[in-house]
């Protein structure tokens, strides 16, 4: 096959043009630190970048989502932590109200402490986080979730809603809890049963605690009332069930076997006829702590008079105190569940710090230029360049003349 001079000349030329181009390119990789400044240089790893940049975005959200959702769950631990705090103050008030020496002044300055502290809980119950948003108004966060009616009774005005972050592409997570479970409710394991002396009674008989032995008797979910028809007989009514014993004899501080026998009560004293008491399940009875509150100072600024006054007040602090414990173990199993949710940010942040690093590392090897490779090339194909040019050069000046002449 025979190659004309023109050919000759324009593969020559061709070539170097082509060394020039990706000088040129070599060069630009240098002076930018970019190695993929277009989807023509590297088309496959223009793909992958784009892949990385937005797994890189997501990373960037997730991360953002996983600082404000922790804020806000400590904002609430801190909350709750007060609220348990408080709680505990109004439960050490109670054991001294319980204290039989003191007189009906006594007692009064201690329910006007525990109306202060009411007060105190109040303003915890309508705590803000740092954005001042209401910590226990559901997705009523601009609205103040807890107000008091022209009687004086606290009102929830906030929602049931809880309000949910995704911190991760597969996990939402809740950044708080509503006023009505935090304040209002209970948590269903821990709790006591809740019991209670008629304010009518007259006699000076007191209801213990309850003491469970068959935690799993479905009976022991019922509601149940002791009624005295003398002083010395009583009857047991399951409300729940509409059943009523026959009457039994009454010994103080003897075992009262209730429903199927999983759990009993002591009365102590001496009750009259007439006097009843009840044992209600602690998901049946008032969980409102501050409906509970106003009860017990309500009780301690009536005057106490004679035995069945005492009693009276006895059976109100016990009752008092046992939904006072019903209400730290759901605000203590709260605020459990918000320490585990912060553990799972803070563990989640670690992961996702890590693998947006990974993604950056990956997305810089595409993207960005390694210069010691570069160079490398940079300087071989100035050399190829150089010698094509000068061997074009020397070769472009030969002639049959030249051999003629000589």
């Amino acid at each position: 096959m025979r190659i004309s001079t023109s050919q000759y000349f324009g593969m020559n030329v061709q070539t170097m043009d082509d060394q020039q181009s990706t000088l040129a390119q070599l060069y630009q990789q240098l002076s930018s630190g970019v190695s993929l400044a277009t989807p023509s240089d590297n088309p496959v790893g223009a793909a992958q970048a784009v892949q990385l940049s937005m797994q890189g975005a997501a990373l960037s959200q997730y991360s953002s989502n996983q600082n404000t959702a922790l804020q806000a769950l400590q904002s609430e631990d801190g909350s709750l932590s007060s609220v348990n705090n408080v709680l505990t103050t109004i439960n050490t008030l109670l054991v001294r109200a319980g204290d039989g020496s003191l007189n009906d002044g006594d007692r009064g300055d201690i329910a006007t402490q525990l109306q202060g502290i009411r007060s105190q809980l109040m303003g915890l119950a309508n705590g803000t986080d740092g954005s001042g948003n209401y910590l226990y108004a559901g997705y009523q966060a601009s609205t103040p979730p807890f107000s008091v009616d022209p009687s004086g009774a606290v009102q929830y005005n906030g929602d049931d809603g809880i309000q949910h972050v995704q911190v991760t592409g597969t996990r939402n997570i809740a950044i708080g809890d509503t006023g009505r479970d935090v304040f209002l409710g209970i948590s269903p394991a821990g709790s006591s049963p809740v019991t209670a002396g008629n304010s009518a009674n007259t006699g000076s008989g007191t209801i213990g605690n309850v003491s469970v032995s068959n935690p799993t008797d479905p009976t022991n979910q019922d509601k149940y009332t002791i009624n005295f028809t003398s002083a010395t007989t009583y009857t047991i009514t399951d409300v729940t069930a509409s059943t009523t014993s026959a009457p039994q004899t009454y010994a103080g501080g003897q075992a009262i076997t209730l429903g199927g026998g999983g759990q009993n009560v002591t009365i102590s004293g001496a009750p009259n006829a007439g006097d009843s008491f009840s044992v209600t399940p602690a998901a049946q009875s008032s969980t409102d702590v501050f409906a509970n509150l106003d009860s017990v100072i309500a009780a301690l600024q009536t005057p106490v008079s004679g035995t069945g006054g005492q009693a009276n007040l006895t059976n109100a602090l016990g009752t008092a105190m046992t939904q006072l414990h019903n209400t730290m173990n759901n605000v203590t199993s709260i605020q459990t569940s918000v320490g585990g949710r912060e553990q799972e940010i803070e563990a989640l942040q670690t992961v996702t710090q890590t693998n947006s690093l990974q993604t950056s590392s990956n997305l810089a090897d595409l993207t960005q230029t390694d210069l010691t490779s570069v160079i490398s090339k940079y300087t071989m194909t100035q050399f190829s360049l150089q010698a094509a040019q000068q061997g074009f050069s020397m070769i472009q000046k030969l002639s049959l003349f030249d051999y003629i002449g000589n």
